[in-house]
């Protein structure tokens, strides 16, 4: 009897799984910042296997997050005047200059919030968060400075625009409009 038992249990579970690879899954799909984050992650631990040794990610530290960081200056797509271009402190340079493309800061910035949030989700802590460390920070700030210099754009933060108030309609009369005095209507 417990044979018939053990059988029918691994019947009804191969009817089970053959029924779930039949039905389409219902996870919906990843948003596209969860999307990025995934793929920034993957990257980052494929980074770290290509070390010579490779690094674990336990033993990450800041260094190899800055050192990510510089590694992925080649890809960059952001014009870059060096101190002694023609063009360095120009907005809009009226020529084509040899100066490099550097990964720009607001994608740098994206994409260390994205990393040190998947860290924390993968388990790491926020205490530990190589991607969490000062040097990170210092070094984002030097890279806008140093592109804001380049381009002769000071960094400014933006205002908030104020909320514009409502105008009154000019077809209704306003209380506090033009009124005829109380002696002129008699």
């Amino acid at each position: 009897m417990s044979g018939d038992m053990a059988r029918d249990s691994a019947e009804g579970s191969s009817r089970s799984s053959a029924n779930h690879h039949n039905q389409p899954q219902a996870t919906p799909p990843l948003s596209r910042y969860e999307s990025q984050k995934r793929r920034d992650w993957n990257t980052f631990g494929q980074y770290l296997k290509n070390q010579r040794p490779p690094v674990a990610l336990s033993h990450c530290n800041c260094n190899h997050v800055l050192d990510f960081l510089r590694y992925l200056d080649q890809f960059g797509k952001t014009k870059v005047h060096l101190h002694g271009c023609i063009f360095f402190g120009q907005p809009d340079p009226p020529a084509p200059c040899t100066c490099p493309h550097r990964q720009a800061w607001g994608s740098l910035d994206a994409l260390i919030g994205r990393l040190r949030a998947a860290y924390e989700e993968h388990g790491g802590s926020p205490e530990t968060n190589p991607f969490g460390n000062g040097a990170i920070r210092v070094y984002l700030r030097e890279v806008k400075d140093c592109q804001a210099k380049a381009r002769g754009i000071p960094y400014r933060k933006k205002k908030k625009k104020q909320k514009t108030q409502i105008k009154p309609n000019v077809d209704e009369p306003m209380s506090t409009s033009k009124q005829q005095p109380s002696s002129l209507a008699a």
